[in-house]
């Protein structure tokens, strides 16, 4: 039933828990070592004690838990620790996850309980790993199939039964709003409304209302009144995707939500009282956009409670092959066309390639591929002497007559890389303020993103997000 070679030290100061605990464990052969403290659990690791995993106590005289985790991280890195309290601190929580927490236990708990917990840490019962392609719903999945990836999939679960607000940094297509779903599918709130606002896609005259609602009156055309997303949302879990374009002004609206839970719709002096979880998903660079007062210094605070912060797709190779035979799949049923192989040299290049445009660039790739049916151009797309970001393979899309390198095709090609290196330079020159370029280029913002998004043009190494955020 279970492993009977694996390890547990288990600490705790009362030692009615401590006998409770060790008979549980005992029960199902695992071999226990105890400690009453922090300063004794540490010293028998110091000692040359290798537990598979350490049940820990948060609330200790002495070194207290959060203490003693950090110590045991460096002593034994590898090893997986639980937290048990008799209290749900969130902040302790936090930080317990923050510093290498596997999960937590509240105290008391049933054995069901523990034996679950541990079946996770030590992987005796497989079928609570959810595998590497995890469904969160509408036809989005998770996968984690690299050990970055399955640490903030972890990282998710255990944030999700503690009710903060979570930011979510990376770049763009590196799947921030999956990650936003799988917390919601993880949380107490699984079963009620989800909702993904995208703050840059909103027009910012338009945005408060969206989000709060108004009144019959309120301005020109409200000629009766209508709810807003947190309305809509209440008891559930709100998206704030791109939240660093929100307009300043409504950022101080959305810190007062935050802080007080109730805000009044546009027109009215009433208050209005909800419960919202609020995530939030940004690309930006946080302390330049703090620098620049783009992003408010409290807000952010605020959202910050929990980071998590999304590799591109370049930092989690492994996951290709997995992703590329997923969307293959989805995409072979979406257009009734049977799916295509993908031949060892096409999933070479696919490796070698970066995917600026990461997870949505990979998508399309899949796309075009499945559409045009042509693998060796498919191929020369990925190749590093092929034009920017595929336009030889876009453009055979367009038909049959430019595939074959003719005037079209290569003015085609000439055009898109030249609008591609003017979009760069643009982006360059704002510092990526997405706004102050598509004003410099004289193209609507909705259009910068979709040429952004055309051309996979991602961040150079100057305006990425810093190792911290």
């Amino acid at each position: 039933m279970k492993a009977a070679a694996n390890n547990i030290l288990l600490v705790d100061d009362e030692p009615g828990m401590l006998r409770y605990i060790k008979t549980l464990l005992e029960v199902d052969d695992y071999k226990v070592e105890t400690a009453s403290t922090g300063e004794e659990a540490l010293e028998r690791v110091q000692k040359g004690l290798r537990p598979d995993l350490v049940l820990l106590d948060l609330l200790m005289p002495g070194i207290d838990g959060l203490a003693t985790l950090e110590q045991l991280r460096k002593l034994q890195p590898g090893v997986k620790v639980v937290m048990l309290s008799c209290v749900s601190d969130t902040r302790k929580v936090v930080q317990a996850i923050r510093l290498g927490a596997h999960d937590y236990l509240t105290k008391p708990f049933q054995k069901s309980e523990l034996d679950t917990v541990i079946d996770q840490c030590l992987g005796t019962n497989q079928q609570n790993y959810p595998g590497e392609v995890e469904e969160v719903g509408d036809e989005v999945f998770f996968v984690a199939a690299s050990p970055v990836m399955r640490k903030l999939r972890s990282q998710a679960a255990l944030v999700a039964n503690v009710d903060i607000p979570v930011l979510m940094l990376g770049e763009s297509g590196t799947g921030k709003e999956v990650m936003a779903r799988l917390i919601h599918k993880l949380s107490p709130r699984a079963h009620r409304t989800f909702l993904k606002v995208n703050c840059a896609a909103v027009p910012a005259d338009l945005l408060e209302s969206e989000l709060f609602g108004y009144e019959a009156g309120a301005f020109t055309g409200a000629n009766h009144a209508k709810p807003g997303k947190f309305e809509l949302c209440n008891k559930g879990t709100i998206l704030l995707d791109e939240i660093g374009e929100m307009p300043p002004i409504l950022q101080a609206k959305l810190l007062h939500v935050l802080q007080d839970q109730q805000f009044s719709r546009l027109g009215s002096r009433s208050m209005i009282k909800v419960d919202v979880r609020i995530l939030a998903a940004t690309n930006i660079n946080i302390p330049e956009a703090l620098a620049n007062k783009r992003l408010r210094e409290d807000l952010y605070y605020r959202l910050n409670a929990f980071t998590l912060s999304v590799p591109p797709l370049r930092e989690r190779k492994e996951e290709i092959p997995i992703l590329l035979k997923h969307f293959m799949s989805n995409m072979s049923e979406r257009y009734a066309r049977p799916p295509l192989p993908l031949s060892t040299e096409l999933l070479q290049a696919c490796q070698d390639y970066s995917w600026p445009g990461n997870l949505r660039e990979l998508n399309n790739f899949v796309k075009r591929y499945l559409v045009l049916g042509d693998e060796k151009l498919a191929i020369q797309e990925l190749s590093p002497k092929s034009d920017s970001n595929g336009a030889q393979f876009d453009a055979a899309a367009h038909g049959p007559g430019d595939a074959g390198g003719g005037l079209k095709s290569l003015s085609r090609t000439a055009k898109d890389g030249a609008e591609a290196e003017a979009i760069s330079k643009a982006l360059d020159e704002t510092n990526w303020n997405r706004k102050q370029a598509a004003v410099l280029l004289k193209i609507s913002y909705k259009a910068l993103l979709y040429k952004i998004r055309q051309y996979g043009i991602a961040q150079s190494k100057s305006h990425k997000l810093s190792a911290g955020a």
